[in-house]
């Protein structure tokens, strides 16, 4: 697979990158590349699971336009500095005629995602700010965070190229409004 960056890599940057695309990562384990750090994380658990599917099934049942979803699919985002960042958000959320389906690389760029998904586990900072910045960075126009630690949701919406410029945010078992094209009320009472 061909990664554009915008400017060059410096030498560690090189050394980095090819280290991570050469990771032969144990099954059931999930390596990204973020901020420039290798992140390597255990599968998740069941609550985390069960978070995920009830967003799935609600955006499938309640949404104004219909959407592929994917769980776990690798997204190459610009990175701050040239390096690209490689992440697998929780969850995806497409058109359906979105080509980003049509191949079997394990990277895909993000170009057409409509909303990516994450919920916090373990480590949680990454998904508040390094992900969040990615997304933003690579124009995806929905990032939806389930901040368990904190107890809310969080919708981040009309990324600037660097940021989210609006954020919605409800506490778990309140209702948050997820806009067009999705255009419904998420119910988060049974978020665990």
């Amino acid at each position: 697979m061909t990664v554009m960056v915008d400017e060059p890599l410096s030498q560690r940057d090189h050394g980095l990158l090819d280290k991570f695309l050469a990771l032969d990562t144990p099954e059931g384990l999930r390596a990204e590349l973020i901020d420039r750090k290798i992140v390597v994380s255990p599968p998740p658990g069941s609550r985390h699971e069960r978070t995920i599917a009830r967003i799935n099934r609600q955006v499938m049942l309640h949404s104004a336009t219909a959407f592929d979803f994917s769980g776990n699919m690798g997204l190459v985002l610009p990175g701050a500095g040239g390096l690209p960042e490689y992440v697998i958000p929780d969850g995806t959320f497409a058109p359906l005629d979105l080509d980003v389906y049509d191949n079997d690389d394990s990277w895909s760029v993000a170009d057409g995602i409509a909303m990516v998904v994450e919920v916090t586990s373990s480590r949680a900072e990454p998904d508040r700010k390094a992900k969040r910045y990615g997304y933003a960075r690579a124009g995806i126009p929905m990032y939806l965070l389930v901040d368990r630690d904190e107890d809310r949701v969080i919708l981040f919406s009309q990324p600037d190229g660097k940021d989210y410029a609006r954020t919605d945010q409800a506490p778990i078992g309140k209702g948050l409004v997820i806009p067009e094209p999705f255009g419904f009320e998420l119910d988060t009472s049974d978020f665990v």
